[in-house]
């Protein structure tokens, strides 16, 4: 039987993983992440599954390679983090999980940005130390306010619905438009400058490139709309935190909801409460009152975790049969 080892196994990995796998499904989990150092241990394993925090290198793959590994499998459907062309020179083949309810996101980007802007998590630890007092918690309607949305794949267009149901203006960006889409929706494209200079939201629903990187940094900042709110629920490095700190400073940025950040590996997903944070940056965001983070749980949902389990069994199980891939998930 063949065993696929799985990195990185928090307990709901292992416990959706366990409901969906079947009796031709060997798994053995790892609560440390892949990296060169414990590559050795999926000695034994066919295949591998990885989140966003592992690191599959060319150096790990080469280790992989050598103790057997044919297939690297992401429970995700960002692949930034894992060497392609590597893996194909190697002869590994990468799936991925390109879409798992995406609505998972895209109702957390809009949690996110009304828990900001009516300041609920603030009147929550208020009201918990019977603190009634409503000084401070002003917030703003969404309702006739203009949103960017910054990419609309599955997600961006989910997120840029859901804002027209309250009455947002959605100007969108990306560049491969979808026009037949934004006509059915009332939604309108325009150049991503115009946008930054309308727009009171934005959210960035982008993918991570070279061309994104860093898509949101110094001077995009400064040609955004003062007071405007940012949210991203998509990939951390989309953003210069340096950049987005001096304009929360200046108070250029109004307020900053964040699913995601540029250095989440060692911190996202790990219980620090008893450890000093050694991120000068995230310390530094955490001390506004004005943002917003969570640690990357936008597709934390019952759903979106069964469509990973099944997506990524039924490519083991495809990988064992010697059959092809399921349509849209091989990445190498």
């Amino acid at each position: 039987m063949s065993t696929l080892a799985v990195f990185d196994a928090k307990p709901y990995d292992i416990a959706f993983l366990k409901a969906n796998a079947s009796a031709e499904h060997s798994l053995v989990f790892h609560e440390f992440r892949l990296s060169p150092e414990t590559a050795a241990l999926a000695k034994g394993a066919d295949a591998v599954c990885v989140f966003v925090s592992d690191r599959a290198d060319r150096c790990c793959l080469e280790l992989l390679r050598g103790v057997g590994v044919r297939h690297v499998a992401l429970r995700c459907a960002g692949f930034n983090n894992v060497d392609l062309v590597a893996a194909k020179e190697l002869g590994l083949t990468v799936t991925r999980v390109p879409a798992y309810s995406p609505h998972a996101v895209a109702e957390h980007a809009l949690a996110l940005l009304l828990t900001l802007n009516r300041k609920i998590h603030r009147a929550h630890n208020r009201v918990r130390e019977l603190n009634f007092s409503l000084s401070g918690l002003v917030g703003f309607d969404l309702c006739g306010k203009t949103a960017g949305i910054l990419g609309t794949g599955k997600i961006g267009r989910i997120t840029a619905q859901i804002l027209r149901g309250f009455g947002v203006r959605v100007l969108a960006y990306d560049v491969f438009r979808d026009e037949a889409w934004a006509a059915a929706n009332g939604v309108s494209y325009a150049g991503l400058e115009e946008i930054l200079a309308q727009a009171d939201i934005v959210s960035l629903h982008t993918p991570l490139t070279p061309e994104t990187h860093h898509l949101i940094d110094e001077r995009t900042l400064a040609l955004i709309k003062p007071g405007v709110f940012l949210v991203n629920t998509s990939r951390g490095k989309l953003i210069d935190t340096t950049a987005l700190i001096k304009a929360l400073k200046t108070g250029h940025v109004g307020g900053v909801a964040l699913d995601v950040y540029e250095e989440e590996a060692g911190v996202f997903y790990e219980d620090l409460s008893g450890e000093l944070l050694q991120d000068d940056e995230l310390s530094r965001l955490l001390t506004f009152p004005n943002v917003l983070i969570t640690s990357h749980q936008a597709f934390l949902t019952h759903e979106a975790l069964t469509q990973i389990a099944q997506v990524t069994l039924e490519n083991f199980r495809l990988l064992q049969a010697g059959q092809p891939f399921l349509e849209g998930t091989q990445l190498a």
